[in-house]
């Protein structure tokens, strides 16, 4: 058995399920990448679909795109598994212990997929 996620941080997909965690983790072995949170937002189709947000470091700023983060995690990830939408953003929101608020981000991005 495997542990990889708490339930609430695992993305359920078209019936199939996505580690958040793993994807984060994922995307902060690329280089250019210094901080990254994904979390599951509401989606009409697939219940839910990945949403990645990325903070770079100053010196990259700019010179990454969401092709580029795709492309590197999608060596370690299916197609279909792979965020819809990867924002570049300055700041990642953090609880007062300075851990990622996922539900800040759900709250923040709820309506991103429905507009398509």
């Amino acid at each position: 058995m495997k542990i990889t996620d708490r339930v609430k941080d695992l993305i359920k997909s078209g019936g199939e399920w996505i580690s958040s965690v793993d994807m984060e983790n994922e995307m902060i072995s690329h280089p250019s990448v210094l901080e990254a949170a994904v979390v599951g937002v509401n989606h009409p189709k697939w219940e839910e679909r990945p949403l990645a947000l990325v903070t770079l470091r100053g010196e990259q700023k700019g010179k990454v795109n969401k092709e580029d983060i795709l492309e590197h995690i999608s060596k370690k990830f299916a197609k279909w598994q792979l965020p819809d939408e990867v924002k570049f953003v300055d700041s990642i929101p953090k609880t007062s212990v300075g851990k990622i608020d996922k539900k800040a981000i759900r709250e923040q991005y709820k309506d991103i997929y429905r507009k398509k």
